[in-house]
């Protein structure tokens, strides 16, 4: 029996190689796989032109995933640091990249990427008509940003971020409701461009179902874009990212239909206290649809380590229901981050995932703690190792500081309770 999606193939009972390899690293019955896939509250992104791709599955039920940003720009153009960035995100576990870039032969470093990649691989469209067609946005007719996004379904390009709810009503809502920050996302801010200068629709919401075609006919996972995220608390959960939001829930039931996988993107910058509304809301206005944040950081005022501000609103996304983390590095809002800043602030998006597991109560999620407490207990440093995150950078750490008593640390020394309540 043939399928044309996973969605498809999950409401035909088709199990597909991406489907098995989720069912060796999740929590989940076929079953329940079968009819979460089917009813989009989990996704699959897997091209079917990505041919070394492992499948991971995003949304109900499953582990909490990450992603990593990279990619060129003008300013700081070096694809060979990019691909290495890809290799040190395989390395460190991401479970997605998403590249960004905006300059240069886009096509070339993206078929090389996905050529590397084993991990499912996201783009922007929008961002390459830009690079590609010059940046004269105004002039970008509507056929060449479907030829753009044909290009990346044929590359293998996983799932898409395309910006299909800021409509033209989404957009008078906005200029209703000032920002203090404005609008924060690029492709958002393009589009926005693009439609006040040509008087016309957003193209990707007028033409949805060329869209959707597209998508279908490679098995293409639509993340849906949140052009209207807020760029600060102050903006948060204001009326014009509500407005776009209830946009994507119509969008995402007209994509199921045609059995087109689809996630949703959320903010941004969000108060501690907003983070649960949100992620209810995501999940009443969209259907239970899987639900990608970015971060969210809890505070405006920490540039230089937006990776512990977006780790803090992660865990709470996350917690919450949030189904995947796009990683923030110490570089966000700085520059390009650089191959130390993907790793830690890679580790730090991993450390909230697996947090908000603990609390969802992920089945096996809390045992790997268990299995480090166990660990130290026994001071058995070469099990802590084994067993911790990031093994290299505890390694390091213990090495830089050796104590007499080579069994415990130089915090406690022989005064180590541990070793005092149990070695004597």
């Amino acid at each position: 029996m043939s399928y044309t999606t996973q969605m498809d193939a999950a409401r035909k009972g088709i199990l597909t190689p991406q489907m098995e390899n989720v069912l060796k690293h999740e929590p989940v019955t076929k079953e329940t796989l079968f009819e979460k896939i089917a009813s989009g509250k989990i996704a699959i992104p897997a091209n079917k032109n990505h041919k070394n791709l492992l499948g991971v599955g995003i949304g109900e039920g499953l582990k909490t995933k990450v992603n990593v940003n990279l990619g060129v720009s003008e300013d700081s153009f070096d694809q060979e640091l990019e691909l290495e960035k890809a290799r040190l995100s395989i390395e460190y576990k991401a479970d997605a990249i998403m590249d960004l870039s905006t300059y240069g032969d886009t096509r070339g470093f993206r078929k090389r990427l996905i050529e590397l990649s084993p991990l499912m691989i996201g783009t922007v469209p929008m961002y390459d008509a830009v690079a590609k067609l010059g940046k004269k946005v105004e002039k970008l007719s509507v056929d060449s940003l479907f030829e753009v996004v044909e290009s990346h379904c044929k590359d293998g390009v996983d799932f898409l971020t395309i910006h299909a709810g800021l409509t033209r009503v989404a957009a008078e809502v906005y200029e209703k409701n000032p920002r203090l920050t404005h609008i924060v996302s690029r492709g958002g801010s393009i589009l926005y461009r693009w439609m006040r200068a040509n008087d016309k629709e957003n193209p990707f919401y007028e033409h949805y179902d060329r869209l959707l075609e597209i998508c279908q006919k490679h098995d293409v996972t639509l993340s849906l874009g949140d052009g209207l995220r807020p760029g600060s608390l102050k903006d948060a959960t204001d009326a014009p990212q509500i407005q776009e939001l209830i946009f994507l829930g119509e969008l995402t039931k007209r994509a199921w239909e045609q059995s087109v996988q689809v996630m949703i993107e959320g903010p941004g910058h969000v108060p501690i206290n907003e983070i649960e509304a949100n992620v209810l809301l995501e999940k009443k206005l969209c259907h239970g649809a899987p639900f990608y944040v970015l971060g969210p950081l809890v505070s405006d005022i920490a540039p230089g380590y937006d990776h512990i501000t977006a780790a803090i609103g992660g865990a709470v996304a996350a917690s919450a229901g949030a189904d995947f983390l796009c990683y923030v590095t110490p570089a966000e809002h700085l520059r390009l981050p650089d191959l130390n800043d993907v790793k830690e602030g890679l580790i730090a998006s991993r450390i909230a995932a697996h947090a908000g597991d603990i609390a969802k109560g992920l089945e096996g999620a809390i045992e790997k703690d268990h299995k480090m407490s166990g660990f130290r207990g026994r001071l058995d440093w070469m099990g802590m190792f084994n067993s911790c995150i990031d093994p290299v950078k505890a390694r390091e750490y213990r090495s830089s500081s050796m104590p007499i008593d080579g069994n415990v640390c130089t915090m406690c020394g022989d005064l180590c309770p541990i070793k005092n309540l149990t070695q004597n």
